[in-house]
């Protein structure tokens, strides 16, 4: 930067107790463009600094109510970038080095050489520039280091850092503070549908949604991987409840589309709260610790929903040998199979969700399909065993598609017989692909036989009445609604009312008159 570059911008004050050669020195300095004012005294000096900023201080060592020095450290008290040059007419090594080791920038021996002042002013400048660029670029270096880099969040640093001092704040105020922690479902089934760049994108979405989504005193962070923890000062367990609920249903409807992709999330959520869920909590960890807890037993539960914890956390005093002792251990192994189990679904889901990529209809369809077999298992009375296995079928009931030809899946006219024949086949694959998984192997035969018709007309094996398994005939009315009500590549959509004609038309024949009754009785209450 040049000294014509900073003329128009810098200010310097001049203060001698000579007043001649202050008006001399500040005109010379406004001819070169320079703003720039002068003082006679110490205490004016003073005051002077206090009300504006001014790029160089130009002090006499020596003056009438003081000395340069005291004004000098005067001048960095009130702001650290004002540059001070001394002027002294009686310069000595000491006193050089006093005003040197006290900051000053340089020093100028009277009488003054105007090219030798221009060169002093110019350096001055140049430095004062490099100074600030250099602090700017630490404060965005800081900022950097407290941000994560894909999802422009604050990251694991930063909330652990501040996650402590909003804990002191609440403690020494008597204040409340939650936190959410975000985890996404089945992130595993995208990074392997669409691989990890665009699984990086979702998250970067996500990030910028919930940042929308939260009010403007909450901080988002993103923990790791696919999940993200918000602060939420001064909000009591029932306001965080209330709003990790709207953000559940709101992300859930949502659809995340970096790509023309169509892609919906599930989200588990859970929450804790200093002092309702722990008074004694002292550091970030600890209510991390419970929030973490909390998200684990939504996982556990089967996603897409809220957990929280009732209360503090117990822990465990397991007696050596004792009857408390096996129960323990029988629960923590639980724990882990449940756990095992999930992860392992996570990769039968990604298998599914390919199915998605080649027909967009089937993976909304999947997603209501669970909504409303569920609401028919609730109906009837189903025990938790066989809600779990009817949801995994209703997720899983077209898994077979994935080894169907695009050009019969995706046809927009009217199939050939062969070709039909090729569709009915997928029955048989996806329950061939999910046969051999231990825990699922209650989930097959519905897979396998959701296509059969009461009346004994159906596939693959012609089975009749209630010789169909029971989570068979529920996907089968719930699998035709949604395929009536939706868009096909060969038709438009039904009306509710005409599906339910058409459903009403097969009771007996192709549907089971006792759940067409149960049925009716959702869609009546949904309406």
């Amino acid at each position: 930067m040049t000294n014509q570059g900073n003329a128009e911008k810098a200010k310097i004050l001049i203060v001698d107790d000579d007043v001649l050669m202050c008006e001399t020195l500040a005109d010379i300095m406004q001819s070169l463009g320079y703003n720039a004012e002068y003082s006679t005294h110490l205490k004016d000096a003073k005051g002077k600094l206090e009300g504006a900023f001014y790029n160089i201080l130009m002090v006499d060592l020596k003056l009438s109510d003081g000395n340069g020095i005291e004004l000098l450290k005067y001048a960095k008290e009130i702001n650290q970038e004002t540059i001070t040059i001394i002027i002294t007419g009686y310069a000595s090594l000491e006193s050089s080095i006093a005003a040197l080791n006290e900051g000053a920038f340089g020093y100028l021996q009277k009488p003054l050489n105007m090219e030798e002042v221009k060169i002093i002013i110019n350096k001055a400048l140049r430095m004062q520039q490099l100074s600030v660029e250099n602090k700017e670029l630490l404060e965005k270096l800081k900022e950097l280091s407290l941000k994560d880099v894909e999802t422009e969040v604050y990251n694991h640093r930063y909330l652990i850092e501040r996650l402590n001092s909003e804990l002191l704040r609440a403690k020494r105020y008597a204040l409340s503070i939650s936190l959410a922690m975000i985890d996404v479902d089945y992130f595993n089934s995208i990074n392997d549908l669409y691989g990890h760049a665009y699984g990086d994108k979702i998250l970067k979405e996500l990030a910028k949604y919930l940042r929308q989504f939260v009010r403007g005193m909450d901080i988002v962070t993103r923990y790791g991987g696919e999940e993200f923890v918000i602060i939420l000062p001064d909000t009591d367990k029932q306001s965080t409840i209330q709003f990790t609920e709207r953000l559940l249903n709101d992300i859930e409807n949502h659809m995340f589309d970096p790509e023309n992709k169509k892609l919906k999330l599930k989200v588990s959520i859970g929450i804790a709260n200093f002092p309702e869920d722990d008074p004694n909590i002292s550091e970030a960890y600890g209510l991390i610790h419970l929030v973490e807890k909390a998200v684990i037993l939504a996982k556990e539960r089967g996603g897409a929903r809220l957990v929280t914890l009732n209360g503090k956390e117990e822990a465990e005093k397991p007696s050596e040998g004792t009857h408390e002792n096996i129960e323990n251990l029988k629960q923590k192994l639980s724990k882990i199979e449940k756990r095992m189990h999930q992860t392992f679904l996570e990769s039968i889901y990604a298998f599914a969700k390919t199915i998605e990529a080649k027909d967009y209809y089937t993976g909304e369809h999947c997603e209501h399909m669970v909504s409303l077999a569920v609401s028919i298992g609730k109906k009837l009375n189903l025990s938790e065993k066989e809600m779990e296995d009817l949801k995994h079928a209703a997720m899983l009931h077209d898994l077979g598609k994935i080894g169907i030809p695009d050009e019969i899946l995706l046809k927009k006219g009217k199939l050939t017989d062969a070709e039909y024949d090729i569709i009915r086949k997928h029955p048989q694959i996806g329950a061939e692909i999910i046969r051999h998984i231990h825990f699922l192997k209650d989930v097959a035969p519905i897979v396998l036989y959701h296509h059969e018709r009461f009346d004994g007309f159906g596939y693959c094996a012609g089975l009749k009445g209630k010789e169909i398994p029971l989570g068979a005939r529920i996907i089968a009315i719930a699998d035709v609604y949604q395929a009536l009500t939706s868009d096909r590549p060969y038709r438009k959509a039904y009306s509710i009312e005409e599906a339910l004609k058409i459903i009403k038309e097969g009771t007996g024949t192709q549907f089971d008159p006792e759940i067409v009754e149960v049925f009716f009785e959702i869609i009546k209450t949904e309406k």
